[in-house]
């Protein structure tokens, strides 16, 4: 049975950060491509930023904000985000993809005054 938990969600206030973790079981971690997604009230779900190996991806938005790393013997992959905005409020989902994707169930983040 796959399980993506995330954490580390919250209210932050604009320009603070914030440091998600999604810890994976039931899967051999070092061989998926890791993501985080996130979704605001009435928007789709967008790609933040995807790890595979040592490469990541980054959408525009938060490209010089927000880092993606992971740590293989822990099963486990990290958004630094830094410089919040209020923009950046959303729930955001860790996703494993390989020949399958799973997700995790998501953590708010909130950017506000």
């Amino acid at each position: 049975q796959v399980q993506l938990v995330e954490s580390g969600g919250g209210l932050v206030h604009p320009g603070g950060s914030l440091r998600l973790s999604c810890t994976a079981s039931g899967i051999i971690f070092s061989a998926y491509t890791m993501g985080w997604y996130r979704q605001a009230p009435g928007k789709q779900r967008e790609l933040v930023a995807t790890i595979t190996g040592g490469n990541s991806n980054y959408a525009d938005s938060v490209k010089g904000r927000f880092t993606i790393s992971r740590t293989n013997t822990r099963n486990t992959v990290y958004l630094q985000m830094n410089d919040l905005k209020p923009e950046d409020t959303a729930v955001y989902y860790c996703k494993a993809s390989r020949y399958s994707a799973y997700w995790g169930q998501g953590t708010q983040v909130t950017v506000a005054s």
